[in-house]
């Protein structure tokens, strides 16, 4: 019944039903009053957002490191880059980054974006950094930076979402069970990074521009779409920014 071909659709769907409890069990409980039950609500199309993202993101550990091992030129003058270095990309720009985006909310304070618009952006990115790899498409040999560009792209996405929604999950959560949000925030990962192995299956060297066009397209448009429903978000939140 489980086997290597089959495991992360299971998984997904077994992440998925979890999810669907845990919401329904925190918009029914009576310990829960009418402002948190609100903010609840608003969580549930920025959980779908984070799981789009991480459904992409976590791909450089499937269709990107295939994508690298075949196609990527990984020579730097005289030197070969070693292919377990490609996955040090987006690590090392965090580091970088994170810092950069600490102070920057800081500096911002009051007049920096709202949350739900963080996550619209962050999303939006990442759909974006798979629409990067479409100039490179039939490319015999892609440069090793233009695989650095991707994967500086997708990294501006995910600090755009993953600590602040962890954030989120935190602010949002009910008093009387505090740690079911953070769960929830949890398995909105543990959904994108199953769904990530589901979709590299589609993946081939043949369809490669319709791959990455279409999850880029989709995952913008989700982006998008957040981004729209962004007001009704903000007030469904009751006061938590």
């Amino acid at each position: 019944m489980l086997d290597a071909e089959n495991l992360a659709d299971v998984v997904v769907g077994v992440i998925v039903v979890a999810a669907v409890a845990l919401f329904v069990l925190l918009l029914t409980s009576r310990k829960v009053d009418d402002d948190e039950r609100s903010r609840v609500r608003a969580f549930i199309p920025l959980f779908i957002g984070s799981a789009a993202l991480w459904a992409l993101f976590q791909q450089q550990f499937t269709v990107i490191t295939i994508h690298s091992d075949t196609r990527l030129d990984r020579s730097l003058g005289d030197w070969t880059m070693p292919i377990s270095w490609v996955q040090s990309f987006d690590p090392f720009f965090i580091i970088l980054l994170a810092p950069v985006f600490a102070v920057l909310w800081t500096r911002l304070g009051d007049r920096q974006p709202g949350t739900p618009t963080k996550f619209s952006l962050g999303i939006v990115l990442m759909g974006s950094a798979f629409l990067v790899f479409l100039p490179m498409v039939g490319v015999s040999s892609v440069p090793v930076l233009w695989a650095g560009l991707i994967l500086l792209v997708a990294t501006l996405g995910e600090l755009m979402v993953s600590p602040v929604g962890l954030s989120l999950s935190t602010r949002l959560a009910p008093r009387a069970c505090p740690v079911l949000m953070v769960a929830l925030c949890c398995l909105s990962v543990a959904l994108g990074t199953a769904l990530s192995g589901s979709l590299a299956g589609y993946y081939s060297e043949q369809t490669e521009a319709a791959y990455f066009g279409t999850l880029g397209a989709v995952t913008i448009a989700v982006g998008a779409t957040l981004l729209v429903l962004s007001p009704w978000i903000r007030r469904m939140l009751r006061g938590v920014r």
